[in-house]
């Protein structure tokens, strides 16, 4: 088969232009391609196999990894059909997820603790050692931070409110359920928690004074929001400049059955979502990784969003 019908069978895939679209701007290992396009890894390595035979990509190992880029010495013939693969992939309705999912990925290889994290992460679960426990890392963690005012949003019977506001100067839990606020204030008064403040309010409207919290979090809340983009607003407008937000929910998934048992309104969020909206709201310095990932079916995935209003 000559070069040229090679090359037009490589690029009639649409994933094929994905990823060539993608290593256009930047070399990328099999793992950060899968990240990016939610696809498998041998499935993204039987592609990258039919590019690179057919002289548009290229590959280089550095230790267990294999990484890739476009062909620098590709030829005319192989150069124009990366540019008219690049051309289709932006035509693609994936295009701007997988271009957004690239930018944080990309950025996340650049921070060498959160790769540290990553390796600690791993290794805590296999060796067992004796009063060692996420438990324990967790109120170590707690005693570190300093004394802010945080907004827990969503926060159901305050189990986080509470912990943080062992340490916090000032912790306001809004959720809106008239009798989980009852409860959350009865057991606060209980704790003798007295800088613990509950207040009914909803999601997209909390009831706090614009500009005067340090912290904003949402703790696996968000997906019960009716508008997750306009809660993500209003927590921006309550925020001080130089304040942060922290969301922990439920990465895309496809168990229907969450509508019915958890009450959830959404099935989870893509990353390129969750980008999208904080970045519309005005955020800065945005990272969102995933942090964890259930060992039972359906096998729920946890991320992590964090941003700050410069």
């Amino acid at each position: 088969m000559s070069s040229t019908l090679k090359s037009l069978r490589a690029l009639s895939d649409p994933t094929r232009l994905r990823i060539v679209a993608l290593l256009e701007q930047d070399e990328l290992s099999v793992n950060e391609l899968q990240e990016v396009t939610r696809l498998g890894q041998s499935r993204i390595s039987t592609h990258l196999g039919l590019l690179a035979d057919c002289e548009l990509v290229s590959s280089r190992r550095d230790g267990k990894r294999s990484f890739y880029k476009l062909n620098p010495r590709a030829d005319a013939g192989a150069a124009e059909f990366i540019q008219l693969a690049i051309r289709g992939a932006k035509e693609l309705p994936e295009y701007l997820h997988d271009q957004t999912n690239l930018k944080r990925v990309v950025a996340r290889r650049r921070e060498q603790a959160q790769v540290y994290f990553n390796q600690i992460a791993g290794r805590f679960d296999r060796v067992y050692g004796p009063g060692r426990s996420w438990q324990a890392f967790g109120h170590l963690l707690l005693r570190i931070l300093p004394p802010l005012v945080v907004a827990d949003l969503g926060a159901g019977e305050g189990l986080l409110s509470e912990l943080l506001a062992r340490r916090a100067k000032r912790v306001i839990a809004v959720d809106n359920s008239e009798k989980i606020v009852a409860f959350g204030i009865a057991k606060a008064k209980k704790n003798g928690l007295k800088n613990l403040e509950f207040r009914q309010g909803d999601l997209q409207n909390p009831p706090i004074e614009p500009n005067s919290v340090d912290l904003a979090v949402l703790s696996q809340a968000l997906h019960h929001a009716a508008e997750p983009a306009a809660a993500l607003q209003s927590a921006y407008k309550i925020l001080k400049p130089g304040g942060q937000i922290m969301i922990l929910d439920l990465l895309k998934h496809n168990f229907d059955e969450a509508r019915e048992l958890y009450g959830d309104r959404w099935l989870g969020f893509a990353e390129s979502d969750l980008h999208h909206w904080l970045e519309a709201a005005g955020f800065k310095k945005i990272e969102i990784s995933i942090v964890a990932r259930e060992e039972q079916p359906p096998h729920f995935q946890t991320i992590l969003a964090g941003a700050e209003k410069v």
